[in-house]
């Protein structure tokens, strides 16, 4: 039986269809002529979660966060005042990131599942504002690590309350130059992915969760370890000390340029 032009045209349409659909992506359904495809809901996960991801990376890295929270662990209630700056450190992320999911939601952060004009301009000044405290910093990094100063706080820190070191861990991770920017994107990026709500929280949760690694793994060797812990978080303290300016300034940087590319594609897009 002779197939004609129509019928190889309809099967080719119907094998395209198939391999989209298992691609991750579903015809639209605008019935445009252009053959538009949007990405699954499963797929618009996976998206969004790759978006956040090496902002989360960057929060995660956090010198400064990371010597407070191992010198809160020497004092005698380590065990304590630990896990309330790590619940401090974790309800700052989840509270900016949160209030961003509300901005995006009611501003309209996605039209069309692509993200709007706004989301493009705040990555762009964020991305900007990063790129110039990372040449900040270097520039103001010590010529010798080992002269490297910690924050003069940081010696009354045995002294602090369980409140202020919970109220520690929540500005150190919300109020933080490094951290607010990059979460502030972290919420932009998920709320113009088009998802629903539960499965935005989802993807906000798992920022937090990698975000919070920094923090957290010298929680977790305190706990698990003890008194045996004493010397590798004493390593782990000196390191971050000495190193913090030049790696503070090194993801500023880089993280700036990535959200200045990100901020450039939506507006160009």
């Amino acid at each position: 039986m002779a197939v004609g032009p129509g019928d190889r045209h309809d099967g080719e349409e119907g094998c395209a269809r198939t391999r989209d659909t298992h691609a991750g992506f579903k015809p639209s359904d605008t019935g445009s002529p252009l053959g538009i495809i949007r990405l699954s809901p499963e797929a618009a996960v996976g998206h969004a979660v790759g978006e956040v991801l090496g902002l989360a990376a960057g929060v995660a890295v956090s010198p400064l966060p990371i010597v407070a929270i191992i010198l809160i662990l020497a004092t005698p209630q380590g065990r304590l005042n630990g896990l309330l700056f790590a619940l401090g450190w974790v309800l700052g992320l989840a509270a900016l990131g949160a209030i961003m999911l509300a901005v995006g939601g009611t501003g309209g952060a996605s039209t069309h599942k692509h993200p709007a004009t706004w989301v493009g301009a705040l990555k762009l000044a964020l991305g900007a504002l990063l790129a110039l405290f990372g040449a900040r910093q270097w520039q103001r990094r010590p010529k010798d690590a080992s002269q490297a100063r910690l924050p003069k706080w940081m010696a009354a820190i045995d002294r602090f309350t369980p409140v202020k070191v919970l109220g520690l861990g929540l500005l150190l991770s919300a109020a933080n130059l490094k951290n607010a920017p990059l979460t502030i994107a972290a919420g932009a990026s998920i709320s113009s992915a088009g998802l629903p709500v539960p499965q935005q929280i989802g993807t906000l949760a798992i920022f937090v969760a990698i975000a919070s690694l920094g923090v957290l793994a010298p929680l977790a060797v305190y706990l698990v370890m003890g008194g045996r812990a004493k010397s590798i978080l004493g390593n782990w303290r000196d390191l971050a000390a000495q190193h913090n300016v030049a790696v503070l300034a090194v993801l500023f940087f880089v993280l700036g340029l990535k959200l200045l590319g990100d901020g450039i594609s939506i507006l160009a897009a």
